[in-house]
């Protein structure tokens, strides 16, 4: 499992190095809607083999076929669809320095759904940790005075601070659904992918479909122009991003949200440190204490108390 969550951690953090990479003179040549959408039948593809493979077996795997199981699979792709948008209507209202530190919201609305949707008790030493996380990824995302306006974090309007925390609190909210799922029934992995990815191929279809209406087919139907602009590095970008959801099922289904939000914020400060020698990013001493800081909010987390905590040596009783 840990071999697992290493390899989960370096995909998330190239998503976002791929993505910068496909992008010519600062734009995208591909429309970028189609990325998701090839990530999903990627993912359903690999399921749906597999899941073949396992059907061949001498021991078929366990499939739960009613429509009403078969039907919660559809609530995180609309979650997701949801998210997606507030995203966009986020960054009307704030720029995107702001939105990535409100981001970090979602680390404590994970841990709060987590222990309320899941009913997993987290200590208060975990709580303390989860906390941590969220001041330690916040603190290396926060520019300097002299890169910006001190001020520039608390300028943007009250709507946009209101869809920051919507867009953390449904980011958690689909993360947690998702594990449900994935925990109810000993169904097979294979078998809950496909049920979750066919309903996010249909959602991200109908999402380029509402794009031709939307631009009145001026270029045509959106399967026409599907791989328009494509490079080798936007064909990476949807391995990559359809590899690391599938990775990410494994997490949810053998282990838990909070390992996912743990190695999301660690590749996340992995891409900033490859972002210093890719894209000459400029160091601070904001990102060093901030991974500082997770390092030790992970520590705290996963840890045995008693390798924390030097707990007082109990004295013998002795009898009068």
């Amino acid at each position: 499992m840990a071999g697992l969550v290493v390899v989960e951690k370096l995909g998330v953090g190239y998503v976002g190095i791929l993505t910068t990479l496909s992008q010519s003179n600062g734009k995208y040549k591909y429309d970028y809607a189609t990325i998701p959408f090839l990530a999903e039948l990627f993912k359903l593809s690999f399921s749906g083999f597999f899941l073949w493979k396992e059907c061949q077996s001498s021991s078929p795997p366990r499939m739960t076929k009613e429509w009403r199981s078969v039907r919660l699979y559809l609530v995180p792709s609309v979650i997701y669809l949801i998210h997606n948008n507030v995203q966009f209507a986020t960054l009307t209202y704030v720029d995107p320095s702001t939105y990535q530190i409100m981001g970090n919201l979602k680390i404590v609305t994970t841990g709060i759904l987590f222990r309320l949707v899941l009913k997993r008790k987290l200590s208060n030493l975990q709580w303390m940790a989860i906390v941590l996380l969220a001041v330690g990824t916040t603190t290396s995302q926060v520019k300097g005075c002299g890169d910006a306006p001190c001020d520039s974090l608390f300028s943007a309007p009250l709507q946009g601070y209101m869809l920051g925390i919507l867009s953390a609190c449904l980011s958690a909210l689909a993360g947690v659904y998702t594990e449900y799922l994935m925990k109810k029934n000993n169904d097979s992995l294979y078998w809950q992918n496909v049920q979750l990815y066919t309903f996010g191929v249909m959602f991200n279809m109908g999402w380029l479909i509402y794009g031709d209406f939307k631009a009145g087919f001026e270029l045509g139907p959106w399967w026409q122009r599907l791989f328009n602009g494509y490079s080798v590095t936007t064909w990476m970008v949807v391995f990559n991003l359809g590899s690391t959801g599938l990775l990410v099922s494994w997490l949810m289904k053998y282990s838990d949200n909070i390992v996912k939000v743990y190695s999301t914020s660690m590749a996340m400060l992995l891409t900033m440190v490859l972002s210093i020698y890719l894209f000459s990013v400029k160091a601070t001493i904001q990102l060093f204490l901030g991974i500082i800081i997770c390092i030790i909010s992970l520590q705290m987390y996963f840890m045995p108390v008693h390798m924390l905590v030097e707990l007082p040596q109990t004295l013998p009783v002795t009898s009068k």
